[in-house]
């Protein structure tokens, strides 16, 4: 089940929200825990199980290692569960990966080698065995408690409005609001129009951009005015898409009283792939720093061991995307950018000068391609394409596949990447300069002419939404794959 499809928008998000807010305070994990495992079952039952077994593993390890805090025995505890649930991960995203690996080094394929079968890649294992790891990191380090019921802890790591593409949560940000977290109508509505807005980001912007991006990459040797406009559509296409997703999990969150952290914070306007990191998948971001890059180091052990970190972060980092030569090769050209930067300091100095902007994002949209293509050869052709290779145009023919349509409303996410830190920065100014109020649960509450501007658009958003919805085909959200 999709956020964007039918039958969660107008079938279970309305029941489950009726059942939820009829359900008394102190018993409402027990809908938000059923409610998720129907969510994860509508895409196949027999994975439920897996969650639901590592839910039971990380709660008895975390419940020992909080026992045995202080003392050897904790960190092997602790050593348990990282390993356990590593081990999941391992064996159901990257053996399929390994064993092809290894066939080809032996110049051969598996079937040669007398295995016949495939892994099925678990739907969102990645977030949640994440979400599994910092909870025992968290509670090794004093940094979260393991007083938390069963219930409450199952609930949280199947939470169903970030299960399957993230942002990644961790238990210590939101132990609190399982004991106890505010419900008002303006929460409420806050979050269903952070909802639609994402909503209407994956519909009218991701999947308009879709067609231009898929017709570059499925194009042999595409011309450089192709290969220009396929990677720069699948720049606009995962960004809507995933920044998209992260709205509608963190509105959902909203309606259910629960306050997410930020996932994304306008990506496009860095002016460094350092600050790009800073702005880009957020919560992943901070949990390769927090339990990845610091617990190697970080930048502790000088400088070469700080380069060092870095790529090894990020080729990590880029393998938790997929398992992939693709992955692994974006992951190390991040990584060297990451290097480069803090070696010259570009970072600090960056905002000096006009071209910083254009720089990164033509760095950001070269990994892109790698990211997209569906192995390395793919993604070589469309270099080759942007470097003029196989000349301006290419097959006058690919292009009579492009409607205008496509091209419009390429440029209108476009516009929309330019638009939102200023609508952002508009919004921030009215809160400061006293035309907007803080209400008693934290909301920010503008002033009445703004307010009915902003209701007025989110509304008419919807509204295209759910029409456009009608007219297209099943899309999923392209972080799913991870």
């Amino acid at each position: 089940m999709v956020f964007s499809s039918e039958s969660f928008l107008f079938l279970f998000l309305p029941v489950f929200l009726v059942i939820y807010y009829l359900t008394p305070v102190r018993l409402r994990s027990y809908p938000i825990l059923v409610g998720s495992y129907l969510f994860y079952a509508w895409w196949r039952v027999d994975f439920l199980g897996l969650l639901f077994l590592t839910t039971c593993f990380a709660y008895v390890i975390g419940q020992q290692v909080a026992k045995h805090r202080d003392t050897s025995l904790g960190k092997t505890f602790l050593a348990i569960g990282v390993i356990g649930c590593l081990g999941v991960l391992g064996v159901f995203k990257y053996l399929n990966f390994f064993i092809e690996s290894f066939a080809a080094l032996l110049g051969t394929d598996t079937e040669s080698l007398g295995i016949h079968w495939q892994l099925i890649l678990p739907i969102g294992i990645s977030f949640y065995i994440f979400q599994a790891l910092s909870y025992l990191i968290d509670v090794h380090r004093g940094d979260a408690t393991a007083d938390a019921k069963f219930i409450d802890f199952a609930a949280f790591i199947a939470l169903f409005p970030q299960l399957i593409a993230g942002p990644i949560l961790r238990y210590k940000d939101l132990e609190d609001q399982f004991r106890e977290r505010e419900h008002s109508v303006e929460l409420f509505c806050d979050g269903l129009a952070r909802f639609l807005i994402g909503l209407g980001k994956k519909v009218i912007l991701a999947d308009a951009v879709a067609p231009l991006a898929d017709l570059a990459f499925a194009t042999e040797n595409p011309g450089m005015a192709l290969a220009w406009a396929g990677a720069a559509a699948y720049m606009l296409q995962l960004y809507f898409d995933f920044s998209g997703y992260s709205d509608m999990a963190i509105g959902l969150g909203k309606m259910m009283g629960f306050r997410f952290l930020e996932n994304f914070r306008f990506p496009y306007i860095s002016r460094s792939i350092t600050e790009f990191w800073r702005r880009w998948h957020i919560s992943l971001s901070n949990w390769l720093r927090d339990y990845l890059y610091i617990s190697l180091g970080g930048n502790r052990k000088g400088a070469a061991r700080t380069y060092a970190n870095l790529m090894l972060v990020m080729v990590l980092g880029g393998l938790w995307h997929g398992a992939n030569w693709t992955f692994i090769l974006w992951g190390l050209w991040h990584g060297g950018l990451l290097a480069a930067e803090r070696f010259v300091g570009w970072d600090r100095n960056a905002r000096t000068h006009w071209y910083a902007l254009p720089l990164t994002l033509t760095f950001v949209l070269i990994g892109w391609v790698m990211f997209r293509a569906t192995h390395v050869g793919e993604a070589f052709e469309i270099y080759g394409g942007m470097i003029g290779l196989n000349g301006l145009i290419g097959d006058p023919a690919v292009w009579a596949s492009v409607t205008r349509e496509s091209l419009a409303l390429a440029l209108l996410a476009a516009f929309v990447v330019c638009l939102e830190p200023r609508v952002d920065a508009y919004l921030a100014a009215h809160k400061q300069g006293g035309s907007a109020q803080i209400s008693a649960d934290g909301t920010v509450v503008l002033n009445t002419g703004v307010q009915l501007a902003a209701t007025i658009s989110v509304l008419v958003i919807g509204a295209v939404t759910i029409l456009k919805l009608a007219e297209q085909s099943f899309s999923p959200f392209l972080y799913f794959q991870f």
